[in-house]
């Protein structure tokens, strides 16, 4: 056993005892005790029935209504209710509008930066006078900005929204997230300045310098104050599953960043074991638990209904816990690593089927009970739709940890548009959808142009159909040519260039979605959307949809 393999065993084992004293704490406080009336613990008195999208335009929140009955008529106790839940959403606001307006700042300057790497792909030649305009720049560039500009800030964003939601109290310290979010944008900017001029650290998702790594570890440690004041000042005994996957995501991803870049720790063959361990991680173990918390609280809100199952919501949280952090060396198949790690690491990510599943029926069943909300709610089309995306992101990774598949795809296009379908498809539909709930409450406005959030949503669908799909033709065939010892490798690499022109055509689909969505945020962000009573409330009266 090398140094290297006993390190990460020993960081795999704190993340597993670290989960088990969760599980343990859990028990000793009777967090599973409640059953399926769990589920019901983000919901107000009355208000299961009452279909809640303040994304959707008003005479669309009056049809999704028409769908259910809520269980029983409005109360002063609601009103107050009501109330309580605007000043929640008031204590969030300044931060919340720091972390969601980076966020999107960075899904642009990220997509410009793919646009150029993609086209470059079967342009080698355009855009090469300038080192910072190359392939080896722009690529890493477009990767850590999406990772940790958007897709990182926007979770955050998400999560510290769903603080006071999901323990029913006004937020505490907000002005340390509001800090936290300045001081991790300084550090997504030391990194891409750095990697645009050529000062990257060379490993894949740790491109960023130390001086930028510090940033980002000091600004989610800021981020993480007011999840743990709001924490001890709860009005609720059950936490909700949610409040699971964000307590264990703010925990994970500083364990794994900060001993991925611990400097000059290994070398050669063991620092690329340490940089697919951290690379696997940070998606697993990071982006999928900000990501589902929110899946697991729009969804039921949306619908006006508990999730279909509470026990599988546990049953998937405590399954991602013990078999993710294990799943990063099967992109090490056929290297230098002991096979046994690899097989570990390979029963690990078919294991991954658990979770994946509990998942899978819990949402599916949720939304399939009230499907036709789908054609009236953006958030729950986006969520829906990012849902169903992990399911199929998940149940692909593991067959692709076969080494009877991994054989052909390593190496390819084919894991590209894999990436994508996690890191795209799932993440940032379900951020998307997030965000169209969430600002309407911050801002107490409604979106200026509900055609733009359809726009955005058939811009990004089809465009990321256009992408995947080809890609994923594309990179097969290019695995196929590869290990074909009669074919030239030039041949391997002509098979794809028709593919690679569909995934620019895709990429410039999904960028213009962005920019239709950056601009729409901004207008909702500058208060050009409308004024009415009832934009940070559970639903629109029929007396003001009239008027």
């Amino acid at each position: 056993m090398t140094l290297a393999i006993a390190f990460l065993l020993a960081a795999t084992f704190v993340i597993s005892v670290g989960g088990l004293a969760l599980l343990i704490w859990a028990l000793a406080n009777d967090q599973f005790q409640m059953g399926q009336q769990a589920a019901r613990t983000i919901f107000s008195s009355g208000e299961i029935g009452r279909v809640e999208d303040p994304g959707a335009a008003p005479t669309a929140r009056a049809r999704m209504q028409d769908e259910r009955e809520p269980e029983q008529a409005d109360s002063d106790e609601d009103a107050a209710e009501f109330e309580a839940r605007a000043r929640a959403d008031a204590s969030t606001r300044v931060p919340v509008n720091w972390w969601l307006a980076s966020s999107v700042f960075w899904l642009v300057f990220g997509s410009i930066f793919g646009m150029i790497a993609s086209v470059k792909l079967h342009l080698p030649d355009w855009l090469v006078q300038d080192a910072a305009l190359t392939f080896g720049r722009l690529r890493p560039a477009h990767l850590n900005t999406v990772a940790y500009g958007w897709a990182s800030m926007a979770g955050v964003g998400v999560g510290v929204w769903l603080i006071p939601r999901l323990f029913k109290t006004e937020m505490l310290g907000g002005r340390f997230a509001t800090a936290g979010a300045i001081i991790w944008n300084i550090g997504v900017i030391i990194g891409t300045v750095a990697i645009v001029t050529g000062h990257s650290d060379g490993m894949e998702w740790l491109e960023f310098p130390w001086q930028a790594d510090v940033a980002l570890v000091a600004g989610g440690a800021l981020a993480t104050v007011p999840l743990i004041l709001s924490l001890l000042k709860r009005r609720v005994q059950h936490l909700y599953v949610s409040s699971w996957y964000l307590l264990a995501a703010l925990v994970w991803f500083p364990m794994l960043f900060i001993t991925a870049n611990i400097p000059n720790l290994f070398g050669g063959v063991e620092q690329a074991m340490l940089n697919w361990w951290y690379a696997h991680n940070v998606l697993g173990l990071w982006l999928t638990p900000l990501a589902l918390a929110a899946a697991y609280y729009f969804i039921p809100k949306v619908v006006g209904a508990p999730i279909y199952s509470y026990g599988l919501s546990l049953i998937g949280f405590w399954a991602l816990a013990l078999f993710y952090s294990q799943v990063g060396l099967h992109h090490l198949i056929g290297g230098p690593v002991p096979t046994w790690a690899v097989t570990i690491s390979i029963v690990h990510s078919v294991m991954m089927c658990i979770p994946v599943l509990a998942v899978a029926v819990n949402h599916h069943m949720t939304v399939a009970r009230h499907w036709r909300l789908l054609i009236y709610s953006p958030t729950l089309r986006f969520v829906t739709a990012g849902a169903v995306m992990y399911t199929l992101a998940s149940v692909q990774g593991s067959m692709e940890s076969l080494r009877a598949v991994n054989t052909v795809t390593h190496f390819t296009h084919y894991t590209v548009a894999h990436a994508h379908l996690g890191v795209y498809g799932f993440y940032s539909f379900i951020m998307f959808g997030a965000i169209y709930f969430i600002m309407p409450r911050v801002t107490g406005r409604e979106w200026p142009n509900h055609r733009a959030i359809s726009v955005h949503f058939w811009l990004v669908i089809v465009g990321f159909a256009v992408y995947f799909i080809p890609l994923s033709i594309g990179g097969w065939l290019q695995g196929l040519t590869m290990l074909d010892a009669a074919k030239p490798f030039m041949e391997s690499v002509l098979v794809t260039k028709p593919y690679l022109l569909a995934r620019s055509v895709g990429g410039g689909l999904m960028t213009l979605g962005h920019l239709v969505f950056a601009t729409h945020f901004l207008m909702a962000l500058s208060g050009q959307g409308a004024i009415r009573a009832q934009a940070t409330r559970f639903r629109m009266r029929r007396a003001e949809v009239a008027s």
